[in-house]
């Protein structure tokens, strides 16, 4: 298995808008309505608001290939593209999302670390993400990798309000 990464550019717009739609639509249809699901894709994934993201130059999107077949992409932000105040030593993972064929194969874990890579030579003193409190799986990965709980915040999927646990990693 050959595992290779690529930032993404704006001629990948096409191809991140697919993989953003079904590697969501994939991990969190089965627990969220339809109505939400739709509004939540339309608004996030949106043609215009990804290429927003991509020329957001203190935001970087990354796709990872496993034998030469997109298999998912990390989203990484920094200073004022962070999604929450966290400051300018902090590093946040918006999104790392894996198609569901390729889970279970090491490719968030690959990610991780090119996360990592980032944050050092970005000088960041942590790094900091969002996870659902329904999302077990993330959870347990991130705790895994040395993430703690460090607090909550609320994310809405179309109208309805929901709780991510605030995990942060603390780079030394």
């Amino acid at each position: 298995m050959t595992i290779t990464i690529k930032k993404c550019t704006l001629e990948d717009l096409p191809d991140l808008q697919k993989i953003s739609y079904e590697t969501f639509d994939e991990t969190f249809k089965h627990q969220n309505s339809p109505e939400n699901m739709k509004a939540y894709l339309e608004r996030a994934f949106d043609f215009k608001q990804l290429e927003k993201e991509l020329l957001t130059t203190a935001s970087q999107f990354f796709f990872v290939y496993v034998n030469n077949e997109l298999a998912g992409y990390l989203k990484v932000n920094m200073e004022d593209a962070q999604s929450e105040e966290m400051g300018d030593e902090s590093f946040e993972i918006e999104r790392i999302y894996i198609k569901s064929a390729f889970q279970k194969h090491g490719l968030g874990k690959y990610l991780l670390h090119k996360v990592l890579e980032i944050a050092v030579e970005s000088n960041k003193k942590k790094i900091w993400l969002g996870v659902w409190e329904k999302n077990e799986n993330a959870i347990a990965f991130y705790e895994k990798m040395g993430f703690v709980q460090t607090g909550a915040h609320s994310f809405y999927m179309g109208d309805e309000e929901q709780i991510d646990f605030i995990m942060t990693k603390e780079l030394i």
